[in-house]
């Protein structure tokens, strides 16, 4: 459905501010919910705070990737219509995850960002490919690991190849030794072979709770330190780091790992059978030219600082990126809580924010209804 008029001005570049501070006022409304121990408030606040800002967005738009796959999430959830869906109106498909991180936001652990991918297209196809699985696994390395494999596919860099040898090929491209190779796991059992077989070759292992889409997206960030990401993660997470990959030059590739004989029969019956062993790259998860993709952190990752406070100052930090050009921007912006507003959905009013120094909370203290009608335009 999603669609764009070609011969009209580059409508995703004109609106991707507005789909930035989609991720930035999740991460504001969610940072009352740190440390809690309740992600479900967490992410049902990210939501709030990304629905009402879509509500105020000239757009139409179509969730094709969002919550609720892997647990009973507040939203946003697949073919939610997002947007104010006027008469010309330009189209997006919109993959999205409100917290990557729930667990780690309602801990207080580091790695939590929220994040969107945006795309249209000249011929009205849906760009980013909705896998209807709850895991994939995944194999995501650097730009110049990435060159190395097009320049010659038959390195032992992919997910049939064993870790070590994949690893030792890397160390090679790389320059590094076998031990200076740093390779991130997400900590789960159905990892533990795999967590297993990186330490027996003797590379550096870094095993993260949470936060899939920034662990996939660190290879390709020259200040992370991390060399390659690796093991059984999200399947929509998974579509999210593909696009971002795209904007940032790295690579990934991907295969859907059914958790059990259910979940592969229901694959099965949604015509999924012949595509357990193929194994999918960045460009067929999320294709085409017309995709922007941004997040702000929450808590520290490898990514993305998290929100900071200076007195009744929040900072935070962002990045946004385009297929197209290629661009990259890393952003850092105040927001002066004494004046900045946040419409939520669940209120339909634009709501003054106070906190921070304090322990770092911002909380909704009122609503502006009666000075703005509930219509004026999000601080930016």
């Amino acid at each position: 459905m999603a669609q764009l008029d070609h011969n009209a001005p580059d409508v995703a570049r004109l609106l991707e501010l507005d789909f930035l501070r989609c991720t930035e006022m999740a991460a504001l409304n969610t940072l009352q919910w740190i440390g809690k121990g309740d992600k479900e408030s967490g992410d049902e606040a990210a939501c709030d705070a990304i629905r009402g800002m879509f509500d105020k967005m000239d757009i139409c738009g179509n969730i094709v990737i969002g919550e609720g796959i892997k647990d009973e999430a507040p939203g946003l959830f697949q073919n939610e219509k997002v947007g104010k869906w006027r008469d010309g109106s330009a189209k997006f498909d919109i993959a999205i995850d409100p917290i990557d991180g729930t667990t780690n936001v309602s801990k207080g652990m580091p790695n939590a960002i929220s994040c969107l991918a945006a795309s249209g297209s000249s011929d009205g196809s849906t760009c980013l490919l909705d896998i209807p699985a709850y895991y994939m696994d995944k194999l995501a390395y650097s730009a110049e690991v990435a060159e190395a494999l097009a320049a010659n596919p038959r390195l032992p860099i992919n997910l049939n190849a064993p870790i070590a040898d994949v690893i030792a090929t890397v160390a090679g491209i790389m320059k590094k030794e076998v031990r200076d190779v740093v390779v991130m796991v997400l900590n789960r059992p159905r990892n533990e072979q795999l967590i297993e077989d990186i330490r027996k070759c003797g590379a550096a292992l870094r095993m993260i709770q949470d936060g899939d889409i920034t662990a996939a997206l660190a290879p390709a960030l020259a200040e992370s330190g991390v060399d390659l990401y690796a093991g059984i993660g999200g399947a929509p997470e998974c579509v999210l780091s593909a696009a971002a990959l795209r904007c940032l030059g790295g690579g990934m590739q991907a295969r859907i790992w059914p958790r059990d004989p259910e979940e592969r029969q229901s694959l099965i019956e949604a015509g999924w059978e012949d595509k357990f062993d193929k194994v999918y790259d960045c460009n067929e998860l999320a294709w085409g030219e017309e995709i922007l993709f941004c997040a702000t952190g929450i808590n520290e990752s490898p990514l993305l600082k998290g929100v900071r406070f200076r007195g009744t100052t929040a900072i935070t930090h962002s990045v946004l990126m385009r297929v197209k050009s290629g661009t990259v921007r890393f952003l850092f912006t105040d927001h002066n809580l004494k004046t900045k507003t946040m419409r939520l959905r669940s209120t339909g009013k634009a709501t003054r924010l106070v906190g921070g120094g304090h322990g770092g909370i911002v909380t909704p203290v009122g609503d502006l209804s009666s000075a703005s009608n509930g219509n004026s335009q999000l601080d930016g």
